[in-house]
């Protein structure tokens, strides 16, 4: 029997992260539709593609590489995002995970610099590396993408280079063309430092003068 990701629901003090569904798709929209600033580098759906958008995600979990999830904050009851595991890796057999990604993360304007995304990679860390038992987690992030890459740098991943050419660009204009990213990760022998450092940032939101 070969390993088969499946997220389940994955809740903390700030956000609920639910497997992604086309019910989800109205309030994307509206959370997608905010402030955009941010996502000069992040290809994020329009209100009038995110039905298209969370389609095509559901075909990508068909295939076994993705497990998509919207996030749900948990102060406004609204979804504000959406993220995933992606491209599960089985290299010493094939029902025991080894490595995974987390990708497709993007979140509304309002809840940026809320927590939700902390907490969101604490959840889905803590998952990856005490329930699959995992030996690393990584993310990558276009290589000229400052702001993403303090993001993910301050949930306690560790840079570990650049690869050229590495995947498509989803930089506007850029449509065809390939980008740089910068590689970050996590690994299991440093997974309880991390977990005890992002334990302790998440519940400073917690608190009235971290809102």
């Amino acid at each position: 029997m070969s390993f088969t990701a499946k997220g389940p629901v994955l809740e903390g003090s700030l956000v609920r992260l639910e497997p992604l569904e086309q019910r989800h798709a109205g309030e994307l929209g509206v959370a997608a539709e905010e402030n955009r600033e941010s996502y000069a580098f992040t290809w994020v759906p329009r209100a009038d593609e995110v039905d298209a958008y969370v389609d095509a995600q559901l075909a990508r979990a068909a295939t076994g590489r993705l497990v998509p999830y919207a996030q749900v904050s948990l102060a406004t009851g609204r979804v504000v995002g959406t993220t995933s595991y992606w491209e599960p890796r089985c290299w010493r057999s094939e029902d025991r995970l080894d490595a995974v990604e987390i990708g497709f993360t993007w979140l509304a304007a309002s809840a940026q610099g809320t927590g939700v995304n902390a907490e969101a990679k604490l959840l889905l860390f803590r998952h990856a590396f005490e329930e699959w038992g995992v030996s690393r987690v990584d993310l990558k992030t276009d290589a000229r993408n400052s702001r993403s890459r303090a993001a993910i740098e301050s949930v306690g991943a560790r840079f570990e280079g650049v690869l050229r050419n590495w995947s498509r660009s989803w930089a506007p204009g850029e449509e065809g063309r390939l980008r740089d990213s910068a590689i970050f990760a996590i690994t299991a022998e440093e997974w309880p430092e991390r977990r005890e450092a992002l334990e302790r940032r998440v519940a400073r939101y917690r608190t009235p003068a971290a809102q």
